[in-house]
């Protein structure tokens, strides 16, 4: 038999070498979902589900890193009184399901699972922003506004019935199909392309330190997480808390340091028309800095410095028309995306697929037998076959549910979304991910195609078409393989967690929703906010009953063409010249996303680079820092939930008549 050649490494993987030995590659892995999980879950449904539905409502924000920390710190308290030692992989899959419980999607601040999701068409369906189209909303949506189920305000009536039966298949559904694509996408980028996510050690260090502690073997895992943890507690007390606290009992809060940024763009815009200047406020993001690659987070800063020189160029050419004087950061950045970036943020993500597909090409006769032989013996791995035809299948189901609830929307579409986008834009968002540690969502390519469909109609804004980014799930299969723990625990864990989300979202949601209408007085985030984003969700569903333009115009070819020509002819170009590679991917990152979070990362990546690595090693500088970022986040979200739980007893007491 002939042998096979020897794999040469890419510029690309060679600058990636360092971020390897961060985690060494677990020699074994044992199955983490165990009795500490699933009391644990239920924990975090019953508790932890509640405060978040209920925060969202009242503040707009979730729990978060602080329900997840807060739940694996308990635990591991109680079992080293009860002289039980917690694996890491127990551990891990706390992390894992705490997040997954309490996660937050949308501008309207949802959380609390899936009938979140119902709470906010029925609430849609009745406001005044969808008065022109309230009667065409289909009732597989929701009630009609004068239906005893809406009237009421329960979920436990006949008129319901057909929503939460979509919503039902709609979960199961897309569970197995995230799986399906999102594990084909881990074992392309990391087992074949060898990309290291160096942001995945973050979780999975922080497992492992807490674990540690539930043993007596202490290492430096936990020295660095606990001092972390505690500079984290020190920077949200003063981030965090001190306005929540002082806003109970003050006029105006105290901020010593404005949240999210100090923002010059109106400021400066006699000099940088078209720029969004500023600096953002939270030292998280010089910890990010800290654990990116240094030349990602170069690309990045060079980026974010070269839209102060080129914005101002094209709006001197009237490439960058809506942006009008006084604008903020927000809007700055939302009208140059209109005119400019949308369209050639499209053109440098297809010259990144264009990148990767070429690399796999050109590598695949060396690494698929290896990619087949050498899968870590144990890790529970599925056959990439297998892996695909579940996404092919649950993709094509979700194609036709959609077409049988929306007959009128155009099947190349659904085509387009679910076997050309989705794996498309999910392999772009993997491979940043696997390189940068981020991903930049390519924004409105949903709506435009939508409008330029020819579509006329409103149901198909809620119908659950096959339109997803699941890039970030191969980094979570790349944090589950570093804790050592089998896929299959991943597998249960979204068993268990669907039954959860399910039970606790209709329990919860049915008691609050009972006690008073949403939005209510009681609730001040969605009293002020859901009407705001009411009516943007109504701009969008009407963009297809009625002639629009805007994404049209939007959509321009001949910038999408530049942008792909601009993201390969660097691409090589840097290759040509030995430059580093990386930079361009830290480049694109920041091709016109708001830059002001950029520059504590740059300021971060300096000190990690040529102060911590020359006085610590940099090979021990690099093992510290996913722990650092874990403990920081730890101890943020402490500072967090302490201050918030402080603001809502205060708030309860207030309205006690006595």
């Amino acid at each position: 038999m002939a042998e096979e050649p020897e794999r040469q490494e890419t510029q690309e993987e060679r600058e990636l070498a360092e971020f390897r030995s961060i985690m060494e590659e677990p020699e074994t892995y044992e199955e983490g979902l165990t009795w500490v999980g699933v009391v644990g879950a239920i924990f975090i449904g019953f508790i932890m589900m509640p405060a978040s539905i209920y925060l969202g409502l009242v503040a707009g924000q979730t729990m978060g890193p602080a329900a997840v920390w807060v739940t694996i710190i308990l635990f591991t308290e109680i079992a080293k009184r009860a002289f039980v030692k917690l694996r890491r992989q127990e551990v891990y899959m706390l992390y894992y399901i705490a997040g997954g419980l309490t996660s937050m999607v949308g501008a309207a601040a949802l959380s609390g699972g899936p009938f979140a999701q119902l709470i906010w068409n029925q609430y849609l369906a009745c406001s005044p922003a969808s008065a022109s189209f309230a009667k065409d909303i289909p009732r597989w949506v929701t009630p009609p506004y004068n239906s005893p189920a809406i009237l009421q305000r329960t979920f436990f009536h006949a008129d319901w019935m057909p929503a939460i039966w979509i919503l039902l298949i709609r979960e199961v559904l897309s569970r197995i199909n995230w799986f399906g694509l999102g594990y084909a996408l881990f074992r392309v980028t990391c087992d074949i392309e060898r990309l290291t996510f160096p942001m995945a050690p973050v979780a999975a260090q922080g497992a492992m330190a807490l674990a540690e502690t539930t043993g007596k073997e202490e290492t430096w895992r936990w020295r660095v997480f606990s001092f972390s943890t505690m500079l984290g507690i020190v920077f949200g007390v003063i981030y965090v808390a001190l306005p929540a606290i002082s806003n109970l009992v003050l006029v105006r809060p105290i901020a010593l340091l404005p949240i999210p940024w100090i923002d010059f763009t109106a400021a400066a815009e006699r000099w940088f028309p078209a720029t969004p200047l500023g600096i953002g406020t939270s030292l998280q993001s010089v910890v990010v800095g800290m654990v990116l690659p240094f030349w990602v987070v170069m690309g990045t800063t060079v980026s974010a410095l070269g839209s102060v020189v080129i914005n101002p160029v094209l709006y001197h050419f009237h490439l960058l028309h809506q942006w009008q004087p006084g604008m903020d950061t927000v809007y700055t950045t939302f009208a140059n995306g209109l005119d400019f970036y949308i369209s050639f943020g499209i053109g440098t993500g297809l010259s990144i697929a264009l990148i990767g597909l070429g690399r796999m090409a050109m590598t695949w006769r060396q690494t698929r037998v290896s990619a087949r032989r050498a899968l870590p013996a144990g890790r529970g791995d599925i056959s990439m076959w297998l892996a695909l035809t579940l996404y092919l299948v649950t993709t094509v189901l979700s194609m036709w549910l959609c077409k049988w609830l929306v007959p009128e929307f155009p099947t190349w579409a659904l085509v387009f979304f679910g076997l050309i986008w989705t794996p498309l834009n999910s392999y772009i968002n993997a491979r940043m991910l696997g390189v940068t540690g981020q991903f930049v969502p390519l924004p409105f390519v949903r709506e435009a195609t939508f409008i330029l469909s020819g579509y006329k109609g409103v149901a198909i804004w809620f119908a659950p078409i096959p339109f997803a980014n699941y890039g970030a799930y191969a980094q979570s299969f790349r944090e589950v393989q570093l804790t050592g723990t089998k896929f299959t625990s991943v597998i249960k864990a979204e068993i268990l967690m669907m039954f959860l989300l399910f039970g606790c979202s209709l329990l919860f949601w049915s008691y609050i929703w009972k006690l008073n209408p949403i939005p209510h007085v009681s609730y001040p985030y969605a009293q002020k906010f859901w009407e705001f984003t009411a009516l943007q969700q109504a701009f969008w569903i009407s963009s297809t009953r009625e002639n629009s333009t805007a994404f049209k115009q939007a959509i321009s070819m001949p910038i999408i063409t530049s942008g792909v020509g601009a993201g390969l002819g660097v691409y090589f170009l840097f290759t040509l010249l030995r430059w580093p590679v990386l930079s361009i991917y830290g480049f694109i990152r920041g091709l016109g996303q708001i830059p002001h979070f950029f520059v504590p990362e740059f300021i971060g990546a300096l000190l990690g680079r040529y102060y911590f690595a020359r006085k610590y090693g940099t090979e021990t500088w690099r093992r510290y820092t996913p722990v650092v970022a874990a403990g920081f986040a730890c101890g943020m979200g402490l500072s967090a939930m302490v201050s918030i739980a402080a603001a809502l007893i205060f708030q309860s007491l207030s309205e006690l008549p006595f």
